[in-house]
């Protein structure tokens, strides 16, 4: 990152915060991570349809969402004996606070990475905030924390003032990095605290505090706030009540990230040190710490490989289709897997989701299984006498769904043909001019970019209770449903046909009772 070449030393601590936002303003924020957290912690506090928003919110970023299944069926997860193949499944079995903390600190490892700064000091930072996560992950599970993933994202954004100084305050960190490196040996100061103290010097704040004021600023929940405080170690100290845990662990997690990126001769006795201070303040012998550390380490390496090669794998995804025709079978296959993953999961949700639950689940399996721009689940509102869209996967659907609505009334188009057959209807040209006529008014004004689309209906006592829609681009252009995907179209609607069903008569016996009272 470049500095502003016109800005003086700091006098207080004031005008450094002034300087940093200044600089986040000319150069944008961590990039787009402001405005991914802010994403997921609305889905996260959301008042209606919690589980849906969250899962709405991770499926915006497939490269998230990859990475949210597999965490979600790793050994972490296990106890749960279930194979997770939706991000709707995974936020009904593991919660929407899970998976919320665990997306958050996936997205904040992948906008770290994509960031690409011009110093070895960003990059060296990144590692540590991720190797940071990794010892908390483990450390937590280690001391059975109800929920480690909070326990990772506090750990990785315990040390955010000191990625911000490093990402906008580049000049004024190498005098800082200088000057730990003129000090010689750190002797009971590790490098974080010794860092913290040229920092106050030379910018009349600590890092601590940048990290707490920047993660204000992006309206982090208390929670998190909280945690981004150091609390030192204490040999022979209690275990800490839960907020006080929680620093703890970050500000141990922090100094083992940078012990271990170090990597030096000292490295090893500054672990022993670190897990002999902390061991009676989080509740874990220090030998268990070194050995969850040590898997820590190990388990690192992977993930950070993975995230270096994470834009080159994204980018090659996206040219699958069209190429090669051996590549095309393989990504079609993939794709039938997902619609058979969901499937299952449908299966064995059935009986304890609830009508919308499932809904999310099956839309969110046709629209990955059959690779769609954009997905939409309609229902029949019997008092408005409407069709109207409830829940929606696919770039800039969140604001169009409000104008997704049709009155019931038999009209010649597409869509009440589709509704009074109850028959699975796909539209492969839908731009032809000789199909104009039965295209609606309500489609052609907000969904008219689709280039084929399907619908699937879904009857209840012979009569529409709504249907899924979905479509494809030009660049996305699908042949018809194989048998295979019809088959299992067909199998999905019937679920979900069946779980309105199983409400409609509980609503029914419910008023029975009422009326005998």
């Amino acid at each position: 990152m470049t500095p502003s070449p016109s800005s003086a030393p700091p006098v207080n601590a004031e005008q450094t915060l002034q300087l940093l936002w200044e600089r986040v303003r000319m150069q944008g924020d961590l990039p787009g991570f402001a405005k991914a957290i802010s994403s997921i912690l609305s889905a996260m506090r959301g008042e209606e349809e919690l589980e849906f928003n969250m899962t709405q919110t991770v499926l915006s970023d497939p490269a998230l969402t990859q990475k949210v299944l597999r965490l979600a069926n790793s050994s972490m997860y296990s106890a749960f004996g279930q194979r997770i193949g939706t991000v709707s499944k995974a936020v009904f079995v593991l919660g929407t606070e899970t998976i919320g903390h665990l997306a958050l600190g996936l997205k904040l490892i992948d906008e770290l990475s994509s960031a690409q700064p011009d110093s070895n000091n960003a990059h060296l930072e990144m590692e540590k905030a991720v190797l940071a996560g990794h010892v908390a992950r483990q450390i937590a599970s280690s001391a059975n924390y109800h929920d480690a993933e909070e326990a990772v994202v506090c750990s990785m954004l315990h040390t955010l003032g000191r990625m911000m100084v490093v990402f906008y305050l580049s000049d004024f960190w190498q005098q800082i990095h200088t000057r730990c490196q003129n000090a010689g040996s750190a002797g009971a100061r590790n490098l974080n605290q010794l860092e913290d103290e040229y920092a106050h010097e030379l910018l009349h704040i600590s890092l601590e505090e940048i990290g707490r004021a920047t993660a204000s600023r992006w309206g982090f929940p208390p929670n998190l706030l909280s945690s981004m405080r150091s609390i030192l170690p204490q040999e022979q100290a209690q275990q800490l009540p839960p907020q006080e845990w929680m620093a703890a662990l970050s500000t141990m997690s922090a100094d083992c990230a940078s012990a271990l990126c170090e990597a030096d001769e000292d490295s090893a006795a500054q672990l022993q040190q670190l897990t002999r201070g902390y061991a009676g303040m989080l509740g874990v012998p220090a030998e268990q710490m070194l050995v969850a550390i040590e898997s820590a380490r190990q388990s690192s390496a992977a993930d950070l490989t993975a995230v270096h090669n994470a834009r080159r794998v994204n980018a090659e995804k996206k040219g699958v289709q069209g190429k090669d025709p051996q590549i095309n079978l393989q990504h079609q296959q993939k794709l039938l897997n997902l619609l058979r993953q969901g499937l299952s999961d449908l299966h064995e949700m059935s009986a304890s989701a609830s009508p919308s639950q499932l809904m999310a689940m099956a839309l969110e399996t046709i629209y990955l299984g059959l690779g769609m721009k954009r997905a939409v689940a309609f229902m029949h509102n019997y008092k408005d006498a409407k069709y109207v869209a409830k829940i929606s996967f696919g770039a800039g659907m969140h604001a169009m769904l409000p104008h997704l609505a049709f009155e019931d009334s038999f009209h010649h188009d597409v869509f009440h043909a589709a509704l009074q057959s109850d028959k699975l209807i796909f539209i492969e040209h839908a731009k032809d001019a000789e199909f104009a006529a039965r295209l609606p008014h309500w489609w052609k004004s907000s969904l008219h970019s689709a280039h084929s689309f399907l619908i699937l209906p879904m009857g209840l006592n012979g009569h529409p209770a709504g249907f899924i829609y979905g479509d494809w681009g030009e660049d996305l252009a699908p042949t018809p449903p194989s048998e295979a995907e019809f088959q299992i179209l067909n199998e999905i609607r019937q679920l979900l046909v069946q779980s309105l069903e199983r409400r409609r008569q509980s609503i029914v016996a419910a008023q029975a009772a009422k009326a005998k009272q």
